[in-house]
């Protein structure tokens, strides 16, 4: 029925205009991975969770005064160290995207396969033989001989 008065009388109907926030950027750079993209996701997700509760921290903590009730107060209480709570997470989502752009630095990509031929005594020999002189073991290739009658 109001439509159709606003209709006749030439008025626009009123519509609520809501908070909109701009979704996190989905482009992909070269550079950009599913792990940065996700990380600034998260990253913003924390950053809009600590915002809305310091508003609430602000607006109970307005309550608790007026009131001066004590769960008022245990809930102010409650807020705030899951605020702080979330300010860690932040902090740990840092350090975790932190080590796992470190982890293809350690990683040596030349080393397909690894194999020692001898036995356990020489194989400790060898790795203290690295530690002490930290020079790297040595390498030896072998190839099969023409008259090597196992390869034939």
């Amino acid at each position: 029925m109001d439509d159709n008065i606003n209709k006749i009388l030439g008025i626009e109907p009123e519509t609520p205009q809501k908070e909109f926030k701009p979704p996190v950027p989905r482009k992909k750079k070269k550079e950009n991975t599913d792990v940065d993209t996700d990380h600034t996701y998260s990253r913003e997700n924390y950053y809009n969770l600590i915002e809305r509760g310091q508003e609430a921290i602000e607006g109970i903590l307005q309550v608790a005064r007026e009131g001066e009730h004590p769960r008022a107060y245990e809930v102010a209480g409650q807020l705030i160290k899951s605020v702080g709570d979330t300010v860690d997470k932040l902090q740990d989502l840092n350090k975790k995207l932190k080590e796992l752009k470190e982890l293809p630095k350690i990683a040596s990509p030349s080393i397909k396969n690894a194999l020692f031929v001898g036995s356990t005594a020489e194989l400790q020999k060898l790795l203290k033989k690295e530690a002490l002189n930290d020079e790297g073991p040595e390498r030896k290739v072998i190839t099969p001989e023409e008259n090597d009658i196992q390869d034939k």
